[in-house]
């Protein structure tokens, strides 16, 4: 199960929000060695706002063991000030319909099956979370390992946005990913999952009758 949480919800999901920032800490600053800002074994940025929701899958103790952040493209978002020159076919987009997804990461400490477990669950998730906020198309910067193994051989429409170049050691191209029912379909068959795995808080309130 992938929950969903922002700065609004998280107080339905107790650590989670906390969670997902120690486990950006362990995969990126202390695995990739990642320049980027932390305090007291959580990692951070400026994406980090109001605007972000986190899909965060965690196991039966609450630590979290996958993440990914999304952001709407009519807030700042990463590519755009980060990398806009890896954009060249095509404007940069500024909508409610195009979110940015970052952060993605899997704890490494997990077995191999278990880890191809959770990625499964977080690219379901996407498509998941896509339709149900209407959004049409997710972008990124990704390894291009990771686009063709993960992305596109589960079923996603990726069209790319620039050439590829090399940032931290791995070949990284800017792709947007297709949103629509098909998408989620093929990715759970591919991936085995059976059925919705996202989790809002409105799924966790208990209605009394």
């Amino acid at each position: 199960m992938i929950d969903c949480v922002n700065v609004a919800t998280a107080h339905a999901f107790g650590d989670a929000l906390a969670a997902q920032h120690r486990l950006r800490y362990r995969v990126f600053i202390e695995r990739q060695e990642w320049d980027v800002p932390h305090w007291q074994g959580l990692e951070y940025d400026q994406y980090d706002t109001p605007a972000a929701h986190y899909l965060i899958y965690r196991d039966e103790t609450g630590e979290a063991r996958g993440v990914s952040r999304m952001s709407p493209t009519d807030r700042p978002y990463m590519l755009k000030d980060v990398w806009p020159d890896m954009v060249a076919s095509e404007d940069l987009p500024q909508s409610s319909l195009v979110w940015e997804g970052t952060r993605i990461g899997i704890d490494r400490d997990l077995a191999p099956a278990e880890r191809r477990r959770i990625l499964g669950e977080l690219v379901c998730a996407y498509a998941e979370f896509g339709l149900s906020e209407g959004i049409e198309w997710i972008i990124g910067v990704m390894p291009t390992l990771i686009i063709r193994s993960l992305f596109q051989r589960s079923g996603w429409h990726v069209e790319m946005l620039g050439e590829p170049r090399v940032l931290g050691g791995d070949k990284v191209r800017a792709g947007k990913l297709r949103v629509d029912e098909e998408t989620l379909h093929r990715a759970r068959a591919y991936f085995g999952v059976e059925g919705p795995v996202l989790r809002r808080a409105e799924d966790l309130i208990v209605k009394v009758a």
